[in-house]
């Protein structure tokens, strides 16, 4: 009687103990971020600084004359609680892209070339310095939410669970941006210089300030071009609901909240994908 003996990959081990190791990368690089960051407590409150600035100055001293043309758009609104969930989207888009600079820190003091001599894959270290970045953010931007009651938006446990998926999303995708960004520099300097000429046009250009709506045609298509478009927009309607916030408008049509969440998640995924294929360029 002739037995057959079942057959072994001989690299299926090999390959199951290397997707362990990238695993344990992911998790240590995402870890030793979140751990720095809980650490560092005139860091969590300085990052609160700035989206608290724009709220009271823009909300409250501005709105009577900056927002009284807004305000026509808007019913009976005020412009604060317009304004709220942008400056949700601020504080996530901030430390996101900030979150990236620890790429330049840990290339300056050795960290990273550590990194990348260990036997694990260049694409487990950005992502996990992508999850790091995302969580942190998402963080910073729930911290705002206590200022919901306040402002005079009710929130509940599914709407929180809600706009926290929705901030972790807008966090990967700015986060994974930032590393990109980050893997081609060499100075802290310099990539702040390139951050703040990104960025600052990305946020002002997201309807954060004001409706995407009877825009300059210029300005129109740099704002459906936005990433950070497609963050505020699902958050507002969360907050607010539809009718302050009916969607981006592409020639007739309002995109929906699932459309916003697609676009952002394509980008994300691009961004990702052109990180690790940076950081496998680098010698």
């Amino acid at each position: 009687m002739t037995t057959y003996a079942p057959t072994i990959d001989p690299g299926l081990p090999g390959r199951r103990a290397g997707f362990e190791a990238n695993m344990r990368a992911v998790y240590i690089i995402w870890y030793r971020d979140v751990l720095r960051f809980s650490r560092d407590r005139s860091r969590i409150v300085a990052s609160m600084g700035q989206p608290l600035l724009f709220l009271v100055v823009f909300g409250g001293g501005l709105s009577a004359s900056l927002g009284a043309g807004v305000t026509q758009q808007l019913g009976d609104v005020s412009y604060v609680r317009f304004l709220y969930p942008g400056i949700v989207s601020m504080a996530v888009l901030f430390t996101s892209i900030f979150s990236a600079i620890s790429i330049v820190w840990d290339r300056e003091f050795g960290f990273l070339r550590e990194l990348l001599v260990a036997p694990v894959s260049r694409a487990a270290v950005v992502l996990g310095k992508a999850l790091g970045g995302s969580t942190i953010a998402m963080f910073q931007g729930s911290i705002l939410l206590v200022l919901a009651p306040i402002i005079g938006v009710s929130l509940d446990p599914l709407l929180v669970l809600e706009l926290l998926a929705l901030m972790f999303l807008m966090a990967f995708a700015i986060t994974s941006l930032g590393i990109l960004v980050a893997s081609r520099l060499q100075t802290m300097e310099s990539f702040q210089m390139l951050i703040n000429f990104f960025v600052m046009p990305m946020f002002f250009l997201s309807g954060a300030f004001f409706p995407l709506r009877g825009l300059p045609g210029w300005m129109s298509v740099l704002t459906r071009l936005d990433p950070v478009a497609y963050g505020v927009d699902p958050m507002r309607r969360a907050l607010l609901g539809s009718e302050l916030a009916p969607g981006i408008r592409i020639g007739s049509y309002h995109l929906s909240t699932a459309a916003d969440v697609g676009i952002l998640a394509v980008f994300a995924a691009l961004m990702l994908a052109l990180a690790m294929r940076a950081f496998e360029a680098q010698e």
